[in-house]
């Protein structure tokens, strides 16, 4: 009946323009859209797919090794963890950019191309990083064909075996950290028990003594010269 009263026109709600709509390229807020969402997978990216796992795993090692639960902040070693990281992957970046982003941006090639010279360098970084027995794994779990070669390993198949090597890499040399504070412990902790002194926390008398030997061998220099030069 109210269609008989009111002349109500047919609603049509397109995005973008008549050229997108045939097949063309894109529209620009599309283009925006899937930027946004890129922008939000960025951290995961840069977790998964650089030497960001170890770097923060092996700093945080450090800050349990020397009995100290605040100190540095979580604020201060994730920002340390991100400044080695870029620095480590500045040559991958850099080759990333030469040839994927500088070709992008000045109309030579299309997105999906980029995407593909843009990957190349990032996982010949995590080809070099894995180990093959973390690769085998997640080859066999996956169910994919026995590759002929690196270049044959499916993306999705080499992250999660980077992480796992990662972590593994990341776990050794925080054992190699904690061996030395370890051995204060043991021994200050023997030597008040020695002395009858049992109501004392050894922590007490080992945390001063981890610090003072963490400086005086330059321990962060140390730990940054073994971190960045971890990676192959």
């Amino acid at each position: 009946m109210w269609g008989l009263l009111f002349d109500t026109p047919d609603i049509d709600i397109r995005v973008g323009t008549k050229e997108s709509q045939g097949g063309g390229p894109l529209p620009a807020s599309l283009q925006i859209v899937i930027l946004l969402t890129l922008l939000t997978l960025a951290p995961a990216v840069l977790i998964l797919m650089t030497c960001f796992t170890r770097v923060v795993v092996v700093l945080a090692f450090v800050r349990n090794a020397l009995s100290l639960q605040q100190v540095p902040p979580n604020q201060v070693i994730i920002g340390l963890a991100l400044l080695l990281t870029f620095f480590i992957m500045a040559p991958v970046y850099k080759e990333v950019e030469e040839n994927a982003i500088g070709p992008l941006t000045r109309g030579e090639i299309d997105i999906r191309e980029a995407m593909e010279k843009g990957i190349i360098p990032i996982r010949n970084f995590m080809l070099r990083q894995t180990r093959e027995k973390d690769l085998a794994l997640f080859v066999d779990l996956s169910g994919t064909p026995r590759p002929n070669g690196p270049e044959d390993i499916p993306t999705y198949v080499l992250m999660p075996a980077f992480a796992i090597s990662e972590l593994k890499t990341a776990f050794e040399m925080g054992f190699m950290i904690f061996v030395p504070f370890l051995v204060i412990d043991m021994v200050v902790a023997s030597a008040l028990m020695s002395m009858g002194m049992l109501m004392l926390p050894p922590v007490m008398i080992s945390l001063p003594l981890k610090v003072l030997l963490f400086v005086l061998v330059d321990g962060w220099d140390l730990v940054v010269k073994s971190v960045v030069s971890s990676v192959k």
